[in-house]
């Protein structure tokens, strides 16, 4: 009997953690007259009074310290049908991320993709450290949903839609 090479502790708790199926969000802004972006999965809900949400945000990011010091970012739940924009979105070595992607940008410079099954327009309310991660608990100003898109869902590894 051949004993299995060992799976190293991070890589059994991301494939425990892969059993919560979870949505995915782009997180963007236009940064130096450029939209900027990156993917998400850790995304929830955190309070209605002040609205509130949070996302949990790698340390290793090579996005995020640029993307973290716009005064707006959007936060698009990305829809059933956005899986190459995630792909797009979270490709590390692509020089236009938004290249394919159909997106639009407030007057303060969130940027959106469309499609998406909802949408919030955030500010940084607080960072928290947390291991590996920094928890951004995000403050809302502005928010919809199409209630017409069903959300791309991530579970197992793999990405999935919702059963109608």
């Amino acid at each position: 009997m051949t004993d299995a090479p060992p799976v190293s502790a991070a890589r059994r708790l991301r494939t425990v953690f892969g059993a919560f199926p979870s949505g995915v969000t782009a997180l963007a802004a236009h940064v130096d007259g450029r939209p900027m972006g990156m993917v998400a999965s850790s995304f929830t809900s955190v309070s209605l009074d002040p609205p509130l949400v949070s996302v949990c945000i790698g340390t290793g990011s090579a996005t995020w310290p640029t993307l973290s010091k716009a005064t707006l970012l959007g936060v698009s739940v990305l829809g059933e049908t956005h899986q190459d924009a995630c792909l797009s979105l979270s490709a590390k070595d692509s020089p236009d991320r938004f290249a394919e992607l159909d997106w639009h940008a407030t007057a303060e410079g969130a940027v959106l993709l469309s499609a998406a099954a909802a949408w919030f327009v955030c500010s940084i309310h607080r960072v928290v450290p947390a291991g590996d991660h920094d928890i951004v608990v995000l403050s809302l100003h502005d928010y919809g949903r199409d209630t017409e898109v069903g959300p791309l869902v991530f579970h197992g590894g793999t990405f999935r839609k919702l059963a109608s």
